[in-house]
């Protein structure tokens, strides 16, 4: 700390405080609207400015000693009120934002005194160059990339792994901030910049390791999906094969059936010929394709499973309501629906139960899509309300939760008295035009 006036002591106060604050609203997802925040941000921003600026100007030798590490746990406790992340990943955040408070501010102090005598003007112009070249890098580079990868953050991340984060850069930070080795040195000096040197190190490692094994996650998903996909597509062209032997057969059969409808009226059997052509009728239509529903992609999905559920003895009930024309992607129903169903009739296979059913519902409430699949099944074991197979992968529930993210959506899987229950709701950006069905 160079000292100096309570205005500069001001200016310095707002560079910090700005710099956590901006840095975290950034790289965060508030539970309020983001123009909420804002406010909220720069009222508790210019309460803590006024704050700190008053004591420095009361109890200077204070301010000095522990006014740095006082900040981080007052402003950690507000971003993670503000926040809808999890609370290690608030973590995280506020120990990067605290790591690039420490490097400005030690960028302007020794700037200041190695070069210019100490000269209080050089401190504030550095900093707020440094507060002005990390908030423009962050939102034109950093942001876009951690946000794209937060998620990927928050499967692959737990308390521990960002508990150790935060615990090294707090070292960090109490070696730099030493108040006994606060003096100007070179000692000092390149001991406070090996320290956050090492500190930065670590955290741009541990953040690309966590993103890597997301994006790892991520493609090993892509790749089910699309095994899903061919496999998906392999039933389809199964059950066209038994739908053209069937249609062959009946042709077949056609040369018969006529005769033997000649056969009835040259002997005026007219309520025998009746009965046949109703007998007919009922075999022609119990070969005939049912729609679940209007929805083709839908309906190709459900259709060709429940086939698969049908050769397992395993009793499907769906009750579908969709219009056609909804805003996602098939690639999505196929991870959402095929995923689900894919599970459901593992569940029943696994639970050893005589009886085995699976139950869908499906509707359009608006721009909501609601799905709900309950299926026969043995215990599961849960990790953070997550099932978890029985090979450890995980991967079927990884791609419902990922297809359902692109529309800001919402999951939960629970067991209630023997039946493993999956709920999905989708948010569509526009409404569809189309009627329910």
């Amino acid at each position: 700390m160079l000292g100096g006036s309570f205005w500069v002591a001001l200016f310095r106060n707002s560079i910090s405080v700005v710099l956590m604050l901006c840095f975290f609203l950034m790289l965060d997802r508030p539970k309020i609207s983001m123009k909420k925040a804002i406010w909220c941000y720069a009222a508790f921003g210019v309460s803590l400015i006024a704050f700190y600026s008053l004591w420095y100007a009361l109890w200077t030798p204070s301010f000095v000693k522990f006014a740095p590490l006082s900040s981080l746990p007052v402003i950690g406790i507000f971003c993670t009120l503000m926040s809808s992340d999890a609370i290690y990943l608030s973590l995280y955040k506020i120990a990067l934002a605290f790591y690039l408070f420490s490097v400005a501010t030690f960028v302007g102090v020794d700037s200041a005194r190695w070069w210019f005598d100490g000269n209080l003007w050089v401190d504030i112009a550095v900093r707020f160059v440094c507060l002005v070249v990390i908030l423009i890098f962050t939102w034109t580079k950093f942001r876009r990339q951690f946000l794209n990868g937060v998620d990927f953050l928050i499967d692959e991340m737990d308390m521990f792994s960002a508990v150790t984060l935060f615990v090294s850069v707090m070292t960090g930070a109490v070696m730099a901030y030493w108040p006994n080795l606060q003096g100007f040195s070179i000692f000092n000096m390149v001991r406070a910049f090996m320290i956050l040197f090492l500190v930065g190190v670590l955290q741009y490692a541990i953040l690309h390791l966590y993103v890597h094994l997301g994006y790892e996650h991520y493609y090993q998903a892509e790749k089910e999906l699309l095994e899903i996909n061919e496999q998906l597509l392999h039933r389809q062209m199964e059950m066209m094969r038994e739908s053209e032997k069937e249609a062959a057969r009946i042709r077949h059969d056609v040369r018969h059936h006529t005769l033997l409808i000649k056969e009835y009226v040259q002997k005026g059997e007219f309520e025998e010929l009746m009965d046949y052509l109703d007998q007919y009728g009922e075999d022609v239509e119990s070969w005939k394709a049912r729609d679940v529903c209007r929805n083709r992609a839908v309906n190709s999905i459900l259709t060709a499973y429940a086939r698969k559920a049908e050769i397992q003895n395993i009793d499907t009930h769906m009750d579908v309501k969709l219009s056609e024309g909804l805003a996602i992607r098939d690639v999505d129903w196929i991870a959402i629906l095929a995923n689900m169903f894919e599970n459901a009739i593992h569940g029943c296979a696994a639970s050893g139960a005589r009886e085995r059913s699976i139950r869908i519902f499906i509707a359009q409430k608006k721009n909501k899509v609601i799905i709900q699949c309950s299926n026969t099944s043995g215990p599961v074991s849960f990790d953070k309300g997550l099932p978890q197979s029985s090979d450890g992968d995980g991967l079927g529930v990884f791609s419902i939760r990922k297809a359902a993210s692109r529309y800001n959506g919402e999951t939960d899987f629970s067991m209630e008295e023997g039946q493993f229950i999956t709920r999905i709701l989708l948010n569509l950006s526009v409404p569809s035009q189309g009627k329910d069905l």
